[in-house]
């Protein structure tokens, strides 16, 4: 297996937790708001990062973390992940996966196998295919990715000692505030939800990069009005 980036030191990327993030390359969405562009678009322009590589400098420093995260890209296309994740876990080290859930069978095993502590799923949009294509960037003819979601987001409501985070970036032109209210009323069951800011300078989409972000009186006005359909709700990057 083979990484495309690698930040080797996060305090945020593993709630509470020091951690290592490595990155993969592709991703079958095309979120116009995505800040990793070559990743998504432009993997193959990328060194290649070996797996052996990250695995010897955790052993070498074991120390100094006390979690491995992968993120991407969509780290779940990649069906090599699960034997990378048992040789991370041999580390003693917690794990974490961040994705789009359009795996749900690759979410699955890695539950199954005990290789997550914890989750986090970008939920792009409210879980319709009009509103979700046009978050993701889909085109017709991938509403079975969408349906993956579905099922990844109903496998995560009961995944026992699992950390599960859903977070939606709020992005003007694609969202409103009626959008992320009704999201947050077709996740029933889900405990954690996290609002993040917009980055326009780092969109995929040239005319994003353009776009003002939703104030903090925005968003926060949203926060408050969703707030009690979770046990946790937070607002990031304002």
């Amino acid at each position: 297996m083979t990484f495309k980036g690698w930040q080797k030191t996060s305090l945020i990327e593993y709630p509470g937790k020091i951690a290592t993030v490595v990155f993969t390359g592709g991703c079958n969405f095309r979120c116009p708001f995505c800040y990793n562009a070559d990743l998504v678009e432009r993997p193959q322009e990328l060194a290649d990062l070996p797996a052996e590589t990250v695995i010897q400098y955790l052993r070498e420093n074991r120390s100094l973390y006390q979690a491995l995260v992968v993120s991407g890209g969509e780290p779940t296309m990649n069906t090599q992940i699960p034997e990378f994740l048992v040789e991370v876990k041999k580390l003693g080290l917690s794990v974490g996966l961040e994705t789009n859930g359009t795996n749900s069978n690759m979410i699955a095993r890695l539950l199954e196998k005990g290789l997550l502590d914890y989750i986090a799923v970008d939920v792009k949009a409210p879980l319709d295919w009009e509103a979700y294509s046009r978050a993701a960037g889909l085109k017709e003819g991938n509403e079975g990715l969408l349906e993956e979601v579905l099922r990844t987001l109903r496998l995560l409501r009961n995944c026992g000692e699992v950390e599960v985070e859903l977070r939606c970036t709020v992005v003007p032109q694609i969202h409103t505030s009626d959008d992320i209210l009704r999201l947050a009323g077709q996740l029933p069951g889900h405990q954690r939800f996290v609002l993040q800011q917009f980055i326009p300078e780092k969109a995929l989409d040239e005319q994003l990069r353009r776009e003002a972000p939703f104030s903090a009186d925005v968003l926060r006005k949203i926060h408050l009005e969703i707030g009690e359909s979770f046990s946790r709700c937070e607002l990031r990057g304002i």
